[in-house]
């Protein structure tokens, strides 16, 4: 028997899966239990969230019908092609990832956006630094797993307990001592901790991973949760938090047959860190996504003490940040208070330049999981005043009938959220996916008209009795050669001019911030406390990847258009016809991650004891400012390499793998052209569609082409 708010969950028709994890031990089973039954009230609710989703579904269904008309018209290997994009169309997963204060309410928020009360532990372990991704899944598909806990690599353990992570390697290179032993002492404490716990298979568990069949509260809080006293010899592999300290990242697979999309939650461990390990996860799961809620508590706001969450997002465009406001069924008078929040949080992003254009929602996790609920039964009368309050003020001003719990979740802000983050999916992945699948299909469309275009007496003319594909291949392989050497040459010129460009950034910072500390010196003594904000590091930074961004759209596009307009040729020539006639659509260039790393935590951004001690114990100008340049060359400089490595030479490789692929794609529809000219296939598929069912499938799939 569950407890009360607790629940177990088995996805539909999925066989439970032990450990993955050679020579781990075998996890414990789980409870293997449906949900509780979704109320139709729940579900009511639940479909107030989807509304915002309505256009995207739209594009998509009319896609996926295009789509299945040149499958049912097509020969088999056509047919495959199409049905692969209709497969990725529908394999679209937003990726969201929550971020938010300390105690703002960000996990009980991730567990009501998913209609599950109580899902994921809102005490963590301090040490633990697990990103939760939560998957709602739309259709009832045969999933791999349910859950899945991936442990730390032996790498990342070794640098938090070998060197104390980001802040015991800032503390050695500063000559913090007294901090460094600090951190120093706490590590092994924990290290010691989790090797009673886990024993002779520690070792053996880094860098593998348990995925389980089934779902439940305990097994959950078994790897992402805050234990008990682990100290106790009885406790056993079922032992609440047994595997937090080495947990590193959980997925969580949410089958919901109602929901139309895909759509993937990440809830962060945040940026408050002791040894700023979260942050930089949190860093990663910023960067993989194409969205972040920012999740503020209404009696916290924003303030200065949020720099680390501010200059994260800073590097995020305004349109890729969502701000929701939490726990205003704590304010007194949430119709005055809001209005002065909202200034407050604006007024804070512009004065340290975070994105202030943001859109902000208000809300109430909490009211959000008592409508899921259906029980009301523990508000007392000051939060049904409230409640009550506010409900008749946002009433007055919405045109629409509400039932009681209805109300209560539009309160919430949930439906709010989902709106704003819908209308996001359809204005960028949505789109972007529609545009890709949509080019594709049309080019497809464009090598089935070559063959259908062509009457057998013009064919014999123009190609000795056959489409002559050898030669069209030879064209497409020379052009490719071509095409792509352009490419490389442009990208390898991009990223050397980035380089020099950050490097450049990165030692005027250096002179700028040691001169600006000999200065000090001068006028003030060694004596004069003294700081260095490293704003316009960052500031240098940013503008350096963004102008290398700008340089590498444009190399992607204009090598995709030459490639697409060469192609048309290729055909053109091959047939004895217009290149108009077949007009070949160019590949839609990636997105470039965010450059979030920018905004990581580094000396200059500490204003803690350690850095006081670090200036006292210096005498004589000659010490001070070698030393300084020193520490801060070696803070900075990671921030430098990896944003060559992991933003720009990762994004100059997946242009060139989309360019590649194109061509890839061409050469498969050749093939395909190369089978129908020989008479290939049954007579049905010699047949294929007509010239004009093609052209009325081009000139709809070019509207999300565009």
């Amino acid at each position: 028997m569950l407890g009360e708010g607790a629940f177990a969950y088995d996805a539909p028709g999925l066989t439970p899966v032990t450990s993955i994890a050679e020579h781990a031990e075998t996890p414990a089973e789980t409870t293997s239990s449906d949900i509780a039954a979704e109320t139709d009230e729940a579900g009511r609710l639940f479909r107030m969230c989807l509304e915002g989703l309505s256009p995207a579904l739209a594009q998509r269904a009319e896609v996926l019908e295009i789509l299945d008309g040149l499958i049912a018209q097509s020969d088999a290997e056509t047919a495959g092609t199409a049905k692969r994009l209709c497969r990725e169309l529908r394999a679209l997963e937003p990726a969201v990832t929550m971020i938010g204060q300390v105690k703002a309410g960000k996990t009980s928020l991730v567990n009501a956006m998913v209609g599950v009360p109580g899902l994921l532990p809102a005490d963590v372990n301090p040490w633990t630094s697990v990103v939760t991704s939560l998957h709602v899944c739309p259709q009832e598909a045969e999933l791999p797993y349910v859950a899945r806990f991936s442990f730390f690599e032996p790498e990342d353990w070794d640098r938090l307990t070998r060197k104390g992570g980001r802040v015991g390697e800032l503390a050695g290179r500063s000559g913090a001592e007294e901090e460094a032993e600090k951190i120093r002492v706490q590590i092994e404490a924990m290290r010691d901790k989790t090797r009673r716990r886990l024993g002779r298979k520690f070792e053996l568990l880094l860098g593998t991973s348990h995925e389980y069949g089934a779902l439940s509260q305990e097994l959950i809080e078994r790897y992402v949760c805050l234990g008990d006293d682990f100290e106790d010899e009885a406790a056993g592999p079922d032992s609440q938090g047994r595997f937090a300290d080495i947990t590193k990242a959980a997925d969580l697979n949410i089958s919901r047959p109602d929901w139309p999309m895909g759509l993937c939650l990440r809830d962060t461990p945040g940026v408050n860190d002791t040894f700023m390990m979260r942050e930089q996860i949190t860093i990663g799961a910023i960067r993989d996504s194409r969205l972040s809620v920012v999740v503020l508590s209404a009696h916290q706001a924003l303030s200065a003490v949020d720099m680390a969450l501010i200059r994260l997002i800073s590097n995020v465009r305004s349109r890729e940040v969502i701000i929701f406001v939490n726990r205003i069924d704590e304010l007194s008078d949430p119709v005055r208070q809001i209005e002065e929040i909202r200034e407050s949080i604006r007024e804070t992003l512009r004065a340290h330049h975070g994105p202030h254009e943001s859109q902000i929602v208000f809300g109430s996790a909490h009211w959000a999981n008592l409508a899921l609920k259906g029980d009301l039964s523990v508000l007392d009368d000051e939060a049904s005043e409230v409640l009550l309050s506010y409900a008749e003020h946002v009433a007055s001003r919405v045109e629409r009938e509400f039932g009681a719990l209805e109300l209560i979740w539009w309160l919430s802000g949930v439906p709010s959220l989902y709106a704003a983050i819908w209308n996001r999916v359809t204005e960028g992945a949505a789109r972007e996916r529609l545009q890709s699948v949509s080019r594709a299909a049309m080019n497809l469309a464009t090598g089935l008209s070559a063959t259908v275009s062509v009457s057998p007496d013009e064919a014999a003319a123009a190609c000795d009795g056959e489409i002559d594909i050898s030669s069209m291949e030879q064209a497409l392989g020379v052009l490719e050669g071509q095409v792509m050497s352009e490419l490389d040459r442009a990208l390898q010129a991009s990223l050397e001019a980035a380089g020099q460009r950050l490097e450049r950034a990165h030692q005027s910072f250096l002179e700028r911030a040691t001169a600006a500390l000999v200065q000090h010196l001068d006028c003030y003594g060694e004596m004069a406390p003294w700081s260095y904000d490293p704003a316009g590091l960052r500031l240098l930074l940013r503008s350096g990847f963004q102008v290398f961004a700008r340089q590498l759209r444009g190399a992607a596009t204009a090598s995709g258009t030459a490639a697409a307009e060469q192609v048309s040729g290729i055909y053109a020539r091959a047939l004895d016809r217009q290149a108009e006639e077949f007009s070949i659509q160019p590949p839609v260039p990636p997105r470039l991650a965010p450059p979030v790393l920018i905004g990581q935590t580094i000396a200059l951004d500490l204003k803690g004891n350690w850095w006081r001690r670090w200036w006292s114990r210096r005498r004589g100008y000659e010490r001070f400012a070698p030393e300084f340049h020193a520490m801060i060359e070696a803070e900075t400089r990671p921030i430098v390499t990896a944003l060559k490595a992991a933003h720009c030479e990762a994004a100059a490789l997946e242009i060139r793998q989309s360019l590649q692929g194109f061509f890839d794609d061409q050469r498969a529809i050749l093939v395909n052209i190369g089978l129908r000219s020989r008479g290939g296939g049954t007579p049905a598929e010699q047949s294929g569609p007509s010239s004009e069912a093609l052209a009325e499938a081009m000139a709809r799939l070019s509207r999300f082409a565009a």
